[in-house]
């Protein structure tokens, strides 16, 4: 029995992962193994009712569990900012979820905007640092009127730079991107490991020519642990030509090691090359720990209720949550039925069908169930 908590979420996220969850419960039945799901309230509408996020006692809880499949969060009457930083982001970071994993794969039957590219072109994993950079909340904003917190500025400016920051400036900002040796050197480690599966390649990705300190460490690091894995093939490239590569040779890349930031940039990237947010999955994972799985995508509230969400992504974020508790077998049958769901035109009108969300999961799910 394979114990899991569940979010649904906010908007479509309810939906969709009842979807998810019959297309798994089938290849539980298939393969040998029962998924016992465990409900958890957390999001908008408790928020608007009681003012409460995730409390203490909940982390508490969910700690017990090695996975949690998360719908989606976000919703119109909230502040945006608010749901994603006091539930999705505050989930990530109490668990320790370092590695956030993005299968950048385009399955047969679906179209990419790149010309002349196709399956075999487009498969690669972005494995992002997932709890450092600019993302650590350190950072500020102020009147020029505050100061003490402009005397901060102008100090940091003039020893790094021998600059000054006029005294009368409307208003600043600042954020500061913290990484540290351990932390980088565990996401590439995580990706080193992944690409052994794979086709034995790593990209490192950074900044490195102009944010010299930040990312020179990740560049030191990256060294290190490419010279304890001689097996491996490996490269630097930095973010702004990583774009255009992903568009040019997409094919060229086997595993994407990446900071946070930069990772959450080119992943959207990527999720449009394979074919749409519909069709991008993602896991935010400890390997000694609690782990979550989740489509990409928002939680769309006017399509909430509404029964026309592609519920594509969240499926294939089961799979990533089956491989993740050990049943590769599973796994892979899950991708087979997106992938024959899509080869029958059992798809929602994103994809120029007219399936339900409902109508998806049941039919990969008999799939599944006979096919597989």
């Amino acid at each position: 029995m394979h114990e899991v908590a569940v979010i649904g979420g906010d908007g479509i996220g309810p939906e969709i992962i009842a979807s998810g969850r019959k297309v798994l419960d089938a290849a539980g039945e298939r393969y040998g193994f029962e998924i016992g799901w465990t409900d958890f309230d957390i999001g908008a509408e408790r928020y608007l009712k009681t003012g409460e996020l995730v409390s203490e006692a909940e982390l508490d809880a969910l700690s017990s569990y090695p996975a949690i499949y998360f719908g989606a969060i976000g919703d119109d009457r909230v502040t945006p900012g608010i749901l994603e930083k006091g539930i999705l982001l505050t989930l990530r970071f109490a668990f320790d979820q370092y590695v956030n994993l993005r299968p950048v794969k385009m399955l047969a039957g679906v179209d990419t905007p790149l010309a002349g590219k196709g399956p075999k072109d487009i498969d690669f994993l972005v494995v992002r640092e997932n709890t450092e950079d600019f993302y650590v909340g350190i950072g500020s904003r102020f009147s020029g009127k505050e100061k003490k917190q402009l005397e901060v500025v102008r100090n940091l400016y003039s020893v790094k730079f021998g600059l000054d920051v006029e005294s009368d400036a409307e208003e600043i900002a600042y954020q500061i991107g913290v990484l540290t040796r351990e932390g980088s050197r565990r996401v590439m480690e995580y990706a080193f490991n992944a690409s052994r599966k794979r086709r034995k390649k790593v990209t490192s990705v950074d900044k490195a020519n102009v944010l010299s300190d930040v990312y020179g460490l990740w560049r030191d690091v990256f060294r290190d642990v490419a010279a304890q894995n001689p097996d491996i093939t490996t490269e630097f490239n930095y973010v702004d030509a990583i774009t255009m590569w992903f568009v040019k040779n997409p094919e060229w890349f086997d595993v994407v090691v990446t900071p946070n930031m930069f990772g959450d940039i080119i992943t959207d990237l990527g999720a449009m090359i394979q074919g749409g947010l519909g069709l991008a999955p993602g896991g935010n994972i400890n390997p000694e720990g609690t782990s979550m799985f989740e489509p990409i995508h928002g939680s769309a509230p006017k399509y909430k209720g509404l029964n026309v969400a592609n519920p594509l992504a969240t499926v294939w974020a089961g799979a990533l949550l089956l491989d993740h508790l050990g049943e590769a077998e599973a796994s892979e049958a899950v991708v087979k039925g997106i992938e024959a769901s899509i080869a029958n035109g059992i798809v929602t009108r994103d994809m120029g069908g007219s399936a339900t969300t409902s109508g998806v999961g049941d039919w990969i799910a008999n799939w599944i169930s006979k096919s597989a």
